[in-house]
């Protein structure tokens, strides 16, 4: 038996851990052979080290689950089914992403032309699958928008009276009409 708390943080950092699995016999290979299966051991190495970085990404970005919702994603469409709002946005179609702490629950707002902005909960079942959604946006800095929730996070478990209150304004993580055409 593992205890909950455990077992959700092996959740959380999964991928990352999977990525040390793969590379912990590479770098077994690297430093102990010779030939052929030092350059595989290599190989295998930067893979693991790949896996690891992407892992720790994915694995900043999650935060809780259990909150109101669904997120559900499919062929270039985010559709969040809430328990009073819902909605959905194509991908390719959207023009804004922002981080709104001021929402209880903090939200992500999705901006699409022609249609109101879709508020999902951070903490929405499925939400942690809008980080790769997100990486696809065209010039995203995935960095930021790691740090951004992490502030959120951070600041949402902290207790009341030890932090400066948050700015709750949103927080424009990527916009279509500021990408440059080059």
């Amino acid at each position: 038996m593992i205890r909950p708390e455990i077992e959700q943080q092996i959740r959380r950092w999964r991928e990352a851990l999977v990525g040390l699995a793969v590379m912990l016999p590479g770098l077994w290979w690297l430093m102990t052979s010779f030939g052929l299966l030092r350059w595989i051991g290599l190989v295998v190495t930067l893979a693991g080290a790949a896996m690891v970085f992407a892992g720790v990404q994915r694995g900043r970005f999650r935060g809780d689950s259990g909150g109101p919702g669904v997120v559900e994603i499919r062929e270039g469409q985010i559709g969040y089914f809430g328990p009073f709002t819902g909605g959905a946005v194509a991908l390719s179609e959207m023009t804004r992403l922002a981080l709104d702490p001021g929402q209880d629950p903090p939200c992500w707002r999705l901006s699409q032309y022609g249609q109101d902005d879709l508020m999902i909960p951070l903490t929405a079942e499925g939400a942690d699958g809008l980080f790769d959604i997100f990486a696809a946006l065209p010039g995203i800095r995935t960095g930021r928008l790691v740090s951004e929730v992490q502030r959120v996070i951070a600041h949402d478990a902290a207790e009341v009276g030890t932090q400066a209150p948050l700015d709750t304004a949103p927080v424009v993580i990527w916009d279509r009409s500021q990408l440059r055409l080059n």
